[in-house]
C-alpha cells in the first residue's frame, strides 16, 4: 500500500493542484481528501480524468478556502453540497460529507450532510470506489475493502446492495459498467439484488440512463457489461431490443444465436477501431452501438419457410426504424441517432456484392449512401462476419478487400468523398429557365444519379444531357407554356434568380 502511494507521488500520478488544495483547507482547519475514481485509478497505475474532492467543510466554507486561489468557481451544485472551481487547467469537485438517500419511487436524494469521512465513504456506490487519501498526508482510508476487492476483481457494495441499489437504482446500471470498464466481476450477492431489484431502474431519467449506457460501450469490454445487463433483466427496462434476440430454436427451424452473434460482433467492431490519429479512434460509441443493434429488426421479420430455412426480409429497414425510436426515448442527440440508424439500415448492402459483381455505379452508390460513416461501415460490416466455416469466412473476407480495393481506385479517379453532379442549382435553373423550387431539385436530383451512373461527364456534355432530359418532363410544357403567356414574356431576358444551393440540396 506504502508502496503504491510513494509511486504516486514520485512518478506524478496526482498533479500538483491536489496537494496544494489539501495544504489550503489543512491551514484553514477543515479536512480534505481525494475520493473514488481518482483513487482507485492509483491502484490501477493509471491517471484519472477527474478530480473528486470530500470536505467537513460546508459550501460556504469551501468557497473561502479556495477564494483569490482557484481560477474561476461555479456553484450549480451547491444544493448537493457541491462547489465546482477550475485551476491550472483542471475541473475540480469538491463535496460537503454526504449521507443522503433515495425516498421509495423517487428519482432524486433526499440531500443529507454526513459529519464524517467514513460516513460519505458508506453512501457510494462500491468499494473500489469507497476509498479517500486524506491530504495532504496521503493516508489511504479504505474501510470496506476497496484495495482487496480491486486486486481480486470483485465488485461489491460497502453494505447491502439492496440497500445500496435502494438508495440509488442507477447504481445497478454503474455495476454493469464497470464490468464493462474495469474488468471486474460481479460478486454473486449483487448480481442477485440487480435481478430483484431491475424493476427500480424504471424510475430514474432516460438522460441519466443514456449516459450511463453510453460510458458502459465505450468501456474496455462492452459485451460484458451488455450480457450482465440481460442477465439481470435491467436491458428489459432500458434496453429490451436486445434481449429480444434471444430468439428460440427448435429441432425443425435452426438459425444461428442472434444475440451471441450480436455480441460478437460487438466485440469484433471494438478490434477494429484505430489510435487517435485513425478514421475511427477507440472507442468510438457509434460504431459499437450499431454493431450491438444492426439485427434487431430480426425478431419482428424473423418468418419460417417450407424449406425449413429461416429468413429475415427487410429486417435491416426495419432495425433502423426500432434503433431510432430506441434512441429518442433514450434522449439522445439527433445526430447521434443518425448516425447509428444509418448504419444499421446499410449493414446488409455489402452482401450483395459477394454474389456478383457491382458495376462502378453501384460502387459510387454505396460510398455515397454511406457519406462520413464509409469507414465506420467498412468496420462493421467486417465485424458481421461470425462464420465458423473459415473459407466462407475468407471468401467474405476477400470480396470486401476488393470492395474497399474499387472504392480507392474510383476515389482516385474522381474524388469520391463529395461526389456532385457536373452542375449546381444555379446552373441548371439558368438552363432550364426555372425559379427555386421542386423542379430544380428534381433536375439535380436526376444529374447526380447520372453522374453516379456514368462517372463525370463535363460542363457541356451535361448541358446537352439535361435539355435532353427536360424537353421529355411534363413540367417543360407547362413551364413554357406559362412563360409566353407570361406579361413582357416576348424577346425578353430572363429575369435574375436566387441561386441559392439550398434550394436545390436534396
Amino acid at each position: 500500500m506504502a508502496n503504491i502511494l510513494q509511486m504516486a507521488a514520485d512518478e506524478n500520478l496526482l498533479p500538483p493542484v491536489v496537494y496544494e488544495l489539501g495544504r489550503r483547507f489543512e491551514d484553514a482547519g477543515h479536512e480534505l481528501s481525494l475520493v473514488g475514481g481518482p483513487v482507485r485509478d492509483l491502484f490501477l497505475r493509471r491517471v484519472s480524468g477527474d478530480l473528486d474532492f470530500t470536505t467537513d467543510a460546508r459550501p460556504d466554507g469551501i468557497l473561502d478556502v479556495v477564494r483569490g486561489w482557484a481560477d474561476s468557481t461555479w456553484e450549480i451544485g451547491r444544493a448537493f453540497g457541491t462547489i465546482g472551481l477550475a485551476k491550472a487547467g483542471y475541473t475540480i469537485e469538491i463535496t460537503t460529507y454526504r449521507a443522503d438517500a433515495y425516498e421509495a419511487g423517487s428519482r432524486k436524494p433526499e440531500v443529507r450532510f454526513g459529519e464524517t469521512l467514513e460516513d460519505d465513504l458508506f453512501r457510494r456506490d462500491f468499494t473500489v470506489n469507497s476509498m479517500a487519501l486524506r491530504l495532504p498526508s496521503l493516508e489511504l482510508v479504505d474501510p470496506f475493502g476497496g484495495v482487496r476487492d480491486l486486486a481480486a476483481g470483485r465488485l461489491r457494495t460497502p453494505g447491502r446492495p439492496e440497500d445500496s441499489f435502494s438508495d440509488d437504482p442507477l447504481r445497478m446500471m454503474r455495476a454493469a459498467r464497470f464490468a464493462s470498464q474495469l474488468g471486474v466481476d460481479v460478486a454473486p450477492e449483487v448480481e442477485a439484488a440487480m435481478t430483484g431489484m431491475a424493476e427500480r431502474l424504471s424510475i430514474i431519467s432516460a438522460e441519466r440512463v443514456r449516459d450511463e449506457l453510453v460510458k458502459l460501450i465505450k468501456g474496455q469490454d462492452p459485451a460484458t457489461g451488455v450480457d450482465l445487463l440481460v442477465r439481470t433483466g435491467l436491458a428489459d427496462i432500458m434496453l429490451p431490443e436486445v434481449p429480444a434476440l434471444r430468439l428460440e430454436t427448435d429441432e425443425h427451424h435452426s438459425h444461428k444465436d442472434v444475440y451471441q452473434h450480436s455480441l460478437t460482433v460487438l466485440r469484433q467492431a471494438c478490434e477494429t477501431e484505430t489510435d487517435d490519429d485513425g478514421p475511427v479512434p477507440s472507442p468510438d460509441f457509434v460504431l459499437r452501438f450499431a454493431a450491438l443493434m444492426h439485427d434487431v429488426g430480426k425478431p419482428s421479420t424473423r418468418r419460417f419457410e417450407g424449406n425449413g430455412a429461416v429468413t429475415f426480409r427487410n429486417h435491416d429497414v426495419v432495425g433502423a426504424k426500432i434503433v431510432r425510436r430506441r434512441m429518442r426515448a433514450l434522449r439522445f442527440d439527433n445526430d447521434t441517432i443518425k448516425a447509428v440508424s444509418r448504419l444499421v439500415e446499410l449493414h446488409m448492402r455489402f452482401f450483395g456484392y459477394k454474389d456478383q459483381a457491382w458495376t462502378d455505379s453501384a460502387v459510387r452508390r454505396y460510398v455515397t449512401d454511406a457519406g462520413a460513416l464509409l469507414e465506420r461501415l467498412h468496420r462493421l460490416t467486417r465485424s458481421d462476419v461470425t462464420t465458423r466455416n473459415k473459407r466462407k469466412a475468407a471468401r467474405l473476407s476477400q470480396a470486401y478487400d476488393d470492395l474497399e480495393a474499387r472504392i480507392a481506385e474510383l476515389a482516385e479517379q474522381e474524388e469520391m468523398a463529395a461526389i456532385r453532379p457536373d452542375l449546381d442549382g444555379g446552373q441548371i435553373m439558368e438552363i432550364l429557365g426555372l425559379r427555386p423550387g421542386p423542379l430544380v431539385g428534381k433536375a439535380y436530383r436526376w444529374l447526380l444519379d447520372l453522374r453516379l451512373e456514368e462517372g463525370p461527364l463535363g460542363a457541356e456534355e451535361a448541358r446537352a444531357r439535361l435539355e435532353a432530359w427536360w424537353r421529355e418532363q411534363p413540367e417543360s410544357a407547362a413551364a413554357g407554356a406559362a412563360k409566353a403567356s407570361s406579361p413582357g414574356s416576348a424577346g425578353s431576358a430572363a429575369e435574375p434568380v436566387d441561386t441559392d444551393e439550398r434550394a436545390t440540396s436534396r
